[in-house]
C-alpha cells in the first residue's frame, strides 16, 4: 500500500507578516526638461564665479601694485620734476619780465608756470615717510577671492542687491590695497548673513536668474580683461616692467631719473642766477 501523502503546507496569507520585510519603493521622479536646464546651468554659473573672482583679484592686484609703483615714483621723482618745473617757471618769468614786448616770451612764462603747476598737483605734497610697495599675503588674496565670488555685483539680478553689492566690492578693493584684513573678513561676514543672501522660488523663476547671472558674469569677465590689457599697455605699467627687470641686473632706474633731474634743477637755477644778475 501506498504511503499517504503529506498534507501541502497551508498556503502563506498575502496579508500575513505584511511588516516583517521592507519593501523598496521608488519615489524619485526624473528631472523635467527646465530642471535638467537649471543645474546645466548652476554648474555653468558656479565655473563662471570662479573665474571672475579669480580675475578680479587679478584687477585688483594690478591696481593696487600700480598705484603703490606710483606713489612711489612721485615721492622719488615725481617731486623732483615738480621742482624742475618751478625753476625753469621762474626762468621763463624772468625772461618775459625782462623782454615785456616779446609775445613769445610772454606765452613761454605763462606754459611754464601752468605746467608747474600742474606737476605740483600731480606730485602732491612731499610726506615724510616713503611709500611703501604693495604687498598681498596668501591669505589677503583668498579674502579677496571669497569675497569676489560671493559679493560680485555681476552675480545678482535684483536692482536692490546689486547696488548694495557695488558699494561692498568697492570697499573691498579699498580694503585689499590698503592690506586690511579684518575689513574684508567683516565685509564678507556682514553680506553672507544678511537677508539679501536668502534665494528664493521655484525652478523656473531660478532658472530665470541664473541665466542673467551667467550673461553678467560673462559681461563682466569682458570688462576686466579689456581693464587688465589697459593697465598693462599704460605707460606707468611699462615703466614699472623696466624699474624691475633693471632691478634684476643691480640697477636703480629711479634713481638714475633722479640724479639726472637734479642736474637739471642745478642748470636751472645757475641760469636763473645768471639772467637775474644780467637785469641788475
Amino acid at each position: 500500500m501506498a504511503p499517504k501523502a503529506a498534507n501541502p503546507p497551508p498556503a502563506a496569507n498575502p496579508s500575513e507578516h505584511a511588516t516583517d520585510r521592507p519593501v523598496s519603493v521608488s519615489t524619485s521622479l526624473p528631472l523635467t526638461p527646465e530642471e535638467q536646464e537649471l543645474a546645466h546651468k548652476l554648474k555653468e554659473q558656479a565655473a563662471l564665479e570662479s573665474e571672475l573672482a579669480d580675475r578680479e583679484l587679478r584687477a585688483a592686484n594690478l591696481r593696487a601694485e600700480l598705484a603703490a609703483f606710483e606713489r612711489q615714483y612721485l615721492h622719488f621723482v615725481g617731486l623732483r620734476y615738480a621742482e624742475l618745473d618751478e625753476w625753469r617757471a621762474r626762468l621763463a618769468e624772468r625772461l618775459a619780465v625782462d623782454q615785456p614786448g616779446n609775445e613769445r616770451a610772454q606765452h613761454a612764462a605763462r606754459e611754464a608756470r601752468a605746467l608747474a603747476e600742474e606737476t605740483k598737483t600731480v606730485a602732491g605734497e612731499k610726506s615724510s615717510q616713503p611709500p611703501r610697495a604693495f604687498t598681498a599675503t596668501l591669505e589677503m588674496k583668498r579674502l579677496f577671492r571669497d569675497v569676489a565670488k560671493r559679493i560680485h555685483p555681476d552675480l545678482t539680478s535684483d536692482r536692490n542687491d546689486r547696488a548694495k553689492r557695488q558699494g561692498l566690492m568697492a570697499e573691498a578693493n579699498r580694503a585689499y590695497q590698503s592690506g586690511d584684513q579684518q575689513r574684508l573678513v567683516k565685509i564678507l561676514t556682514e553680506y553672507e548673513h544678511s537677508p539679501e543672501a536668502v534665494a528664493g522660488e521655484g525652478p523656473g523663476l531660478e532658472l530665470v536668474r541664473v541665466i542673467r547671472r551667467v550673461s553678467q558674469a560673462r559681461s563682466r569677465l569682458a570688462e576686466l580683461e579689456a581693464e587688465i590689457q589697459q593697465l598693462r599697455r599704460s605707460d606707468l605699467y611699462q615703466l614699472k616692467l623696466r624699474v624691475e627687470e633693471a632691478e634684476k641686473s643691480g640697477q636703480d632706474i629711479l634713481k638714475q631719473m633722479i640724479v639726472k633731474v637734479n642736474e637739471q634743477i642745478t642748470q636751472a637755477k645757475r641760469r636763473l642766477k645768471i639772467e637775474t644778475e644780467r637785469a641788475h
